[in-house]
């Protein structure tokens, strides 16, 4: 499975030759950014408490025990940086997907560096994570919790580190960001700071559904022009960042897409985006959109005529930090998203949905 996006157009979409391949699709450099860190650094004051370990963590796989306190941190998972950069580590290693980011850090994380140096960048051609680089770089712990690790690239790199892999209660590439949070807080001997952290972002979460009643009981879903019509199912992260606002999602839209993160739908049944709001991340403002209604059977939909669309630009920190909504990029995301969602809802037809002003 992967979780594409390359340099040209995917944003967090998967083709089904690299479904079947069970790899993760990164975009941009090549190999490792030299100009990493040489380790793991701690730039929170919090400590590790006393009880943390050792400590198991279940996965799809069985389970990890971590023994120690980890130092060289290596993540696999997509967006796991970010919850590791809040706990205040610093990653060995992370994995390129979204975003020309030194070190996979967006600009929401950059001040968790702390002053350290980014971490190193490893890159996935779709066969899987990097094992003998990895492997160089000697890690204490692995992470890929937001993954579609195979079983094979499980045991291949649980032989030189304890790895922890995405959950099996969810979907590949499915972790909700708050368990991915309190996963990484238990391997980092921080599960109560974890859970702060999580309950922080969900008070920004209940702050904006009670500024904006008019979002309980609408009805919402996120869609992206890729090879036609692609939706996200209830288990994507930019679907769970709607449901997490107080929006419903349509109610055949899981039974369409099945257990995968999302999936393509034929132009017959555009009708699942005549909901209440329709989200779009696009890959640019202009000709996307005016592909979009010039689609005779989605332009002639009343989310269009009404002006209930909301259009996110793909490639901007905005739209990647739409598709990692990890506890750090989310916050930035509610800025921008939340006015954005208000507009469409509104009842009014002839007010527009305003773009971030950046």
């Amino acid at each position: 499975m992967a979780r594409p996006r390359t340099a040209v157009r995917l944003t967090g979409l998967l083709t089904s030759v690299v479904l079947l391949l069970g790899g993760a699709v990164a975009c941009g450099s090549s190999d490792s950014d030299s100009s990493g860190s040489a380790g793991s650094s701690d730039t929170s004051e919090s400590t590790v408490s006393a009880d943390a370990y050792p400590v198991t963590i279940q996965h799809k796989y069985g389970s990890t025990t971590i023994k120690s306190e980890p130092k060289r941190i290596v993540t696999v998972g997509l967006t796991d940086q970010d919850a590791v950069l809040a706990l205040g580590k610093v990653p060995v290693a992370t994995t390129q997907w979204l975003g020309d980011y030194k070190g996979a850090v967006g600009p929401w994380a950059q001040d968790k560096l702390g002053g350290s140096a980014a971490p190193a960048l490893l890159t996935d051609s779709g066969t899987g994570p990097q094992v003998e680089k990895i492997a160089a770089l000697k890690p204490d712990l692995i992470l890929a919790l937001y993954s579609a690790l195979t079983k094979s690239q499980y045991e291949s790199l649980s032989k030189f580190a304890p790895v922890v892999a995405q959950p099996k209660e969810f979907n590949d590439y499915g972790i909700p960001w708050q368990e991915q949070t309190e996963e990484i807080g238990k391997a980092l001997g921080k599960p109560d700071e974890a859970k702060k952290l999580v309950t922080g972002v969900e008070d920004k979460f209940a702050a904006a559904k009670k500024a904006n009643p008019a979002f309980a009981g609408a009805t919402a879903v996120m869609a992206t022009p890729y090879e036609g019509t692609f939706v996200y199912g209830s288990q994507d992260p930019r679907s769970r960042l709607l449901s997490g606002l107080g929006f419903s999602l349509p109610t055949d839209l899981d039974k369409l897409i099945g257990d995968q993160f999302g999936a393509n739908i034929s132009n017959e049944r555009v009708d699942l985006l005549d909901q209440d709001v329709a989200v779009w991340i696009v890959p640019d403002l202009t000709t996307a959109v005016t592909k979009l209604h010039g689609n005779k059977v989605y332009g002639d939909l009343d989310v269009v005529k009404q002006g209930r669309e909301v259009f996110v630009k793909e490639t901007s920190d905005y739209g990647n930090a739409v598709s990692l909504s990890t506890v750090l990029s989310i916050p930035y995301v509610l800025d921008r998203l939340v006015p954005q969602l208000a507009a469409a809802v509104d009842g009014k037809p002839a007010t527009k949905v305003e773009q971030p002003a950046s």
